[in-house]
């Protein structure tokens, strides 16, 4: 095992495998009375270097430093301890994984209602842009772009498969990449969700001044909307998985009554509506057909928003329903968008349908008369409205789970105490959303194009997280492997979409870029607030500001250290260097702190591992602004010890890191709630 010089830590004795304990040598003039072993040797001495004197209680160096005064980087030297897992700490472990289990309980149907009424439900606002750009030709649009979530299912399937966690796809991301990749996902996911309730919220508005008189225009609706599904998101209405599945069914059968009432009204019309809408279309100067078609294309992947949810919830679900989930939501898409467009051309003047955004309830009164769009409208309403409520929800998870990760501040924790609710997220959400529809000039197009590009974005993290899960975490467990060149081709046609859709209405990428590059910069200051405080002292130290100033210096000194004071934890399971190594450097470039717990279970059989104590010492050593402090836990490795040990040391086990499971690994990864950080 480790030895240490019993007086002043002077030596680290690492000592080979299965060397006598009784060869460890202790003396300084004994290492220096002989020479250096060969490489060959060297795999049966004992390696004697030596260890600084810890004569302080902070790290120094000889290093220059940037600063006149750099005491305030270094941390504080590490300790070796013992750590029993107390019967309280094991008994609140094993309620939170028993509840996690139990809310294990959603069905292929129940699962399929969650995002079910955002995918059917996007019909209602997708249409009018696919025909300004493609005209008669929208059906055929519609088709092959609902055809083309067939790369996108079996990715999906594998990473779910793989991480069955909550979050994703940014928890995919920060799983099998850097936490900065994983920081785009997460802006690129609150664009979308606050795309989602902008659109929703006003194509609901723009249906209820088609049929009802109100007092104020389209854009104060839907304000209205947004700040009254906020109220209610703060009062504590959440989704209900019996609720959405009621509301699904009866959007269901709106649509195959439309569909059969459309289909009996255009046997009885015949074919002029449809013959006068190809010549009007035919007339005019839009240019070739195949660029109007792909136009069209790029715009009806608007059909598809809301599949991107899915595996948010899949830590929910049944194990084997995520692939039926994705199945009872693709199939309807795929024969529902294309034949209401085909219906839409053949009964309504296309001058009408380019004219305002209530296509479908048009659609309803030529096929029906003013009941059927009475019954639409009403069912486009309650379905847009849950859009709303599904994205102020959806938000509020994200950014419980990016306070988790330390990457926005812990006051998004707060919550109402009668609620629960957590209601800066739902005001700063809220707020979002609106100033996201107020700067499109309230133009429901120009949000609904954006929505589109937001949307390809978004699906972009499932291929990019999947090709990263191949190449860095190849040992994770999964029910499916995609073929590698599925995720490329999936990725070629995110690209060639994206810059169709740019190509058509260049302003879009101006929206896009501004609002992305917004979001991402604050979630990126907060995420390194430790290195801009730190340049920030060093331009007023440079001044001389700090010279005249010492309050300024030290309030700095101690936003710095504020900042860095929260620990997390690193799972080690070897004591080879170059491993622990990895870990730790791991940590450095992605996490701000200052404190890392090295925590070992220790096996009753195998006991410590023999370097284990002196290289965590060497390492401590090696990283002088970092705390490195090994604690050794002798309990099985399991996700209850884990979560036990997470609760002693009031860590949060989203900041307790692991490697990458094996083929053989006996526990389930979504017991853990743990990051995984290397191979």
């Amino acid at each position: 095992m480790a030895a240490r010089s019993r007086k002043l830590d002077t030596y680290v004795a690492v000592e080979p495998p299965n060397h006598p304990a009784s060869a460890v040598i202790l003396s300084p003039s004994a290492s220096a009375s002989v020479d250096p072993p060969s490489f060959r040797d060297s795999q049966y001495d004992i390696v004697l270097r030596r260890q600084r004197l810890r004569t302080k209680t902070t790290k120094s160096t000889s290093i220059p430093s940037r600063f006149f005064n750099n005491e305030f980087l270094f941390a504080g030297w590490g300790t070796v301890t013992n750590l029993l897992v107390s019967e309280d700490a094991l008994s609140h472990s094993r309620s939170a994984i028993n509840d996690h289990h139990s809310r294990q309980n959603l069905g292929q149907w129940t699962g399929s209602a969650f995002a079910g009424n955002a995918v059917l439900g996007s019909i209602f606002y997708s249409l009018p842009p696919v025909v300004a750009a493609a005209g008669v030709y929208s059906p055929i649009s519609l088709f092959l772009a609902t055809l083309t979530f067939f790369f996108w299912r079996p990715i999906m399937v594998e990473l779910a498969s793989a991480l069955p966690i909550q979050g994703a796809p940014y928890s995919y991301l920060i799983n099998v990449s850097s936490k900065s990749l994983a920081l785009a996902g997460a802006a690129l996911l609150l664009l979308d969700f606050a795309s989602t309730a902008a659109v929703s919220a006003a194509t609901a508005s723009s249906y209820l001044n088609g049929e009802v008189r109100v007092p104020f225009p389209v854009w104060v609706g839907t304000l209205i909307i947004v700040v009254l599904f906020a109220l209610a998101a703060l009062c504590g209405v959440k989704e209900s998985a019996k609720i959405a599945l009621a509301q699904l069914t009866f959007h269901a059968v709106t649509m195959i009554v439309l569909i059969g009432f459309a289909a009996n009204q255009w046997r009885v019309n015949g074919n002029f509506v449809l013959k006068s809408n190809w010549h009007h279309w035919r007339s005019q100067p839009f240019g070739p057909v195949a660029r109007q078609i792909f136009n069209g294309y790029c715009l009806s992947f608007l059909t598809l928003t809301g599949f991107e949810t899915t595996p948010s919830y899949v830590a929910r679900l049944r194990p084997g329903s995520y692939p039926r989930v994705l199945r009872n939501l693709h199939w309807p898409v795929i024969g529902m968008d294309a034949i209401i467009m085909l219906f839409v051309l053949a009964l309504v003047p296309l001058s009408d349908v380019l004219s305002g955004s209530n296509v479908l309830s048009r659609l309803a009164e030529q096929a029906a008369g003013k009941w059927l769009r009475f019954w639409l409208v009403a069912d486009a309403v309650c379905v847009l409205c849950g859009g709303v409520l599904t994205g102020i929800i959806s938000a509020c998870e994200l950014f419980e789970q990016l306070a988790h990760d330390r990457v926005v501040p812990s006051f998004f924790f707060r919550s109402l105490p009668l609620t629960g609710s957590p209601y800066l997220s739902i005001g700063f959400f809220s707020g979002f959303t609106m100033l996201l529809y107020a700067t499109s000039r309230a133009d429901l197009n120009v949000v609904s194009k954006m929505f589109a590009v937001v949307w390809l974005s978004v699906m972009s993290l499932f291929p990019v997280a999947l090709i990263a899960l191949n190449y860095n975490r190849d040992r994770l467990e999964r029910e499916l492997h995609t073929p590698l060149f599925v995720s490329f081709i999936t990725l070629g046609i995110v690209v060639a979409v994206f810059v169709g859709n740019i190509a058509y209405d260049p302003s879009l990428l101006e929206y896009f870029a501004i609002y992305f590059i917004v979001v991402w910069l604050i979630f990126a200051f907060i995420q390194n607030k430790t290195n801009i405080i730190q340049s920030f002292y060093w331009i007023l130290d440079q001044s001389g500001v700090l010279s005249k100033s010492k309050t300024l210096g030290l309030w700095l000194v101690r936003m710095i250290n504020q900042s860095k004071k929260q620990p997390v934890a690193v799972l080690a399971k070897t004591d080879e260097i170059n491993y622990l190594m990895r870990l730790i450097l791991y940590v450095e470039r992605n996490e701000d702190t200052a404190c890392i717990k090295l925590v070992h279970f220790v096996d009753a059989e195998k006991g410590v591992p023999s370097e284990l104590e002196a290289n965590s010492k060497i390492l401590d050593e090696a990283f002088p602004e970092i705390t490195i402090d090994l604690i050794l836990v002798p309990a099985p490795f399991d996700p209850v010890n884990v979560r036990a040990i997470s609760n002693m040391l009031d860590i949060p086990v989203s900041l307790i890191f692991m490697t990458c499971p094996g083929k053989d690994f006996p526990h389930k990864i979504r017991d853990f709630g743990t990051r995984i950080i290397s191979m």
